[in-house]
This record gives C-alpha cells, sequence and structure tokens, in this order.
C-alpha cells in the first residue's frame, strides 16, 4: 500500500566493482562497507512517497538499476521502483532483518530460518536458496575472481558461509568462536568481520582459510569498515578502534568513559574522516589517523542505524525515529525530519533519494 505526500573509484581490484550515483547495491555502498554514497541530496528533502509493508522493518534498504530492495519482518521480499510503486514480492516464510544483496540483477538476502536466497531482480524468481544452520543477520558480501564469483554471509551458526553466485553451491564455511551478527567487508580478496567472540578475523575469500584473527574486544555486533588495511569498529563495550591489520595491532582507541555503551552501528569513511554512531545518543567524527575526536552531534535517542556520508553532508538516524542531515564539518544540523517510529537500520542514498525503513513498517523516499 501506498501513500503520496504532496508537496569507487572506477575499479579498486579486479574483484570490485563501482558504485555509479544511482546505486546502493549492499547496505554500506559498497564492498569495503564505507557508507560513503556518490549522489547528493538537495538541503531540505522533502517527503516524496510512503509504503507500507506487512511488519515492522529492521533491515536496511538497497538500490539498483531504479529498484529498491527491502526486506520486513513479515517475511517477504519487497521490490518497489524509485516512485514508489510496488513490482513484486517474494515470501521466505520467516521474518527479514538483514539487507539485501544486489549484484548482476540477482537479489540475494538471508532470513531468521537461515536460509540465503538468490531472486531475480527484475522478476521476484528464486534462483536457489542455501541453508545455514542458524538465523542470518547481516548482509552479504561478494569477491568476483577469474570469472567465479563468491557470495559470504555471516550466521549465528558461527560460521562464515561462502557459496557460488550463480549456483549456490557452498565454496566453504568457515568457523569462529561465537555469532556472526553484521556483514563481513571485503578487500583484496579477503572476507574481513568482528564476531561476538571478541575477534577480527580475516579470511581468504577463494580458499576460506584464515589469514588473520587478531583480537580486538568483548563482543563485536556491528560490521567492520576497511581501508589500506586498516579496519576501523566498534564493540559492545563503548571503544572504537583503528586496528592495523598488517601489523596485527590496535593502532588507537576511543571511548567515552562517562557512558560506556554499546557500538551498534557500523563506521563511515572519508578522506582523513571516520564516523559512528552510539547508544548514549551522539554521532561522532574522529581523525581516522590519530582517534582525535572532532566533533559529536547529540541526536537527541539511542542511534543503531549506521551513519551515511553524501558529498559534504551525514545522515544519520535514531531510534526515536529521527532523522537528520549535518555538515561533515562541524556536525551542525541543516536538516531533520521526525517519523516517529524507531529507525535501527541506515538509509540508502542514491540517485538524489534518501529510503529508509522504520519500525511501523514503512518505507519512507525523500528527496526533491
Amino acid at each position: 500500500m501506498k501513500y503520496w505526500i504532496v508537496t569507487f573509484l572506477i575499479v579498486l581490484s579486479f574483484g570490485a566493482v563501482a558504485q555509479p550515483a544511482g546505486s546502493w547495491p549492499i547496505f554500506r555502498g559498497e564492498q569495503h562497507l564505507t557508507g560513503v554514497s556518490k549522489t547528493t541530496l538537495p538541503d531540505s528533502p522533502d517527503l516524496l512517497w510512503v509504503f507500507e509493508t506487512g511488519d515492522n522493518i529492521k533491515s536496511a534498504p538497497v538500490v539498483a538499476n531504479n529498484k529498491v530492495v527491502i526486506g520486513s519482518t513479515d517475511g517477504f521480499v519487497y521490490c518497489i521502483d524509485t516512485s514508489g510503486e510496488l513490482l513484486w514480492k517474494f515470501n521466505t516464510e520467516n521474518s527479514i532483518e538483514a539487507p539485501a544483496l544486489i549484484l548482476n540483477n540477482t537479489v540475494y538476502v538471508g532470513n531468521l530460518d537461515g536460509f540465503l536466497f538468490a531472486l531475480n531482480l527484475d522478476t521476484g524468481e528464486e534462483l536457489w536458496k542455501y541453508e545455514c544452520e542458524n538465523q542470518i543477520i547481516g548482509s552479504a558480501n561478494w569477491w568476483t575472481e577469474v570469472g567465479t564469483t563468491y557470495i559470504f554471509m555471516g550466521s549465528y551458526d558461527y560460521y562464515l558461509h561462502c557459496v557460488d553466485a550463480k549456483t549456490g553451491e557452498l565454496k566453504w564455511k568457515y568457523e569462529s568462536d561465537n555469532f556472526i551478527n553484521g556483514a563481513a567487508a571485503c578487500a583484496d580478496g579477503k572476507a574481513i568481520f568482528g564476531g561476538c567472540d571478541g575477534y577480527l578475523h580475516v579470511v581468504d575469500v577463494t580458499t576460506g582459510k584464515l589469514v588473520e584473527k587478531i583480537d580486538v574486544a568483548t563482543y563485536v555486533a556491528g560490521s567492520v569498515t576497511i581501508e589500506n588495511n586498516k579496519a576501523y569498529v566498534g564493540d559492545y563495550d563503548g571503544r572504537f578502534f583503528q586496528v592495523d591489520i598488517k601489523n596485527d595491532k590496535t593502532t588507537w582507541v576511543w571511548s567515552d568513559e562517562k557512558t560506556n555503551l554499546q557500538f551498534i552501528a557500523s563506521p563511515a569513511l572519508i578522506g582523513d574522516k571516520v564516523l559512528t554512531a552510539n547508544h548514549n545518543k551522539f554521532l561522532y567524527c574522529f581523525n581516522k589517523n590519530t582517534g582525535e575526536k572532532l566533533w559529536e552531534y547529540n541526536t537527541g535517542r539511542q542511534v543503531e542505524a549506521s551513519p551515511v556520508i553524501v558529498k559534504n553532508k551525514v545522515v544519520v538516524a535514531n531510534m526515536r525515529g529521527d532523522l537528520a542531515i549535518v555538515n561533515l564539518s562541524d556536525g551542525k544540523p541543516v536538516w531533520t525530519y521526525e517519523i516517529g517510529s524507531q529507525i535501527i537500520s541506515n538509509p540508502a542514498v542514491a540517485n538524489g533519494q534518501l529510503f529508509v525503513g522504520a519500525y511501523d513498517g514503512n518505507i519512507y523516499c525523500f528527496g526533491e
């Protein structure tokens, strides 16, 4: 049901794919999970349309080929065009909290039964499904090498699973020591993720063999952001880290000693800045090289949704249902909008539009 409201780099390596301005194919924009959109947003976006699903939305939207794909806790995957019209929906038969991945005209999405589905983006037809032994909460990611595309995702069965993108055939499983809640980033043929076991795992995508296992935290619920052999990650004890993967060490750590609340949100990274948000209500911006806090913005309520960088602006959402756009330079707000229902997953920003799902079961589109 719809309500109208009137009013990177070309190629990083042979396995990486460019993200055009009209695309947001994975919940953090691209394989490194940097949370940077290539488009622009108006300074004061208008609400363009609202689309209603059958239950709460806990997953993040993704966008490709003028199609918006999102899962709902009603068990359906919804595909909507960018004007708000339903194109198709597919019943996975259990709640969906994991964001989808769109790659090569295929939608890859997991549900709480532990199934990963591959669906045709144009029709919603099921191409194949793969079964894990426990629920899938995080997004899938991908790597392509020598003509083979590898799709990998974590599960609460402790494993990072890797399957063939075309067939769903298992390539390998890598066992961690606890639940895998977030998505694995991908860089240079390596899958990098923080587990609920407190380790940063670096796994070769083509073989499934462990490359590095770095003890960094107590419990990592979010996803890791990667750049130049540096990983940025927050933990459940309220610490935020830069980890030097090549030299197997933590290079800086930041925490707010007055709160020590959990980081659920995944970082966003651009230039010399890295941003993240915390359950203590604040969006933070740090110097990525030193860990110095540059500014903070009080969103007014706990934040689990990851920030998104759009040129010189940052989009952030909180669990009260507030959306805000702030300046990247100083954190000063330039636009706010109260949806009124909690938002726990980050928006997608593509082709000049902002898409976000909320706990009221609605998908909201903003633009001009």
